[in-house]
């Protein structure tokens, strides 16, 4: 199986996070950097459960 939807949007919104997080450091913005950070967490920790998600899956039609 390939990836799946979880993969893909937390990849994303943790990439999303890293340029927040750096516009709001070249910025001088603590507000920016902070929400930059929570998003790249976010989008780390969806892109984690897709992968054992995928995982799973893998595993469970090993079985079969």
């Amino acid at each position: 199986m390939g990836i799946n939807k979880d993969q893909v949007e937390g990849r994303v919104k943790e990439a999303a996070g890293k340029v927040q997080e750096a516009a709001g450091k070249a910025l001088g913005s603590t507000t920016q950097q902070v929400k930059g950070a929570v998003n790249k967490a976010a989008g780390a920790a969806q892109a984690k459960y897709g992968d054992v998600k995928n995982d799973l899956n893998k595993n469970s039609k090993k079985g079969r």
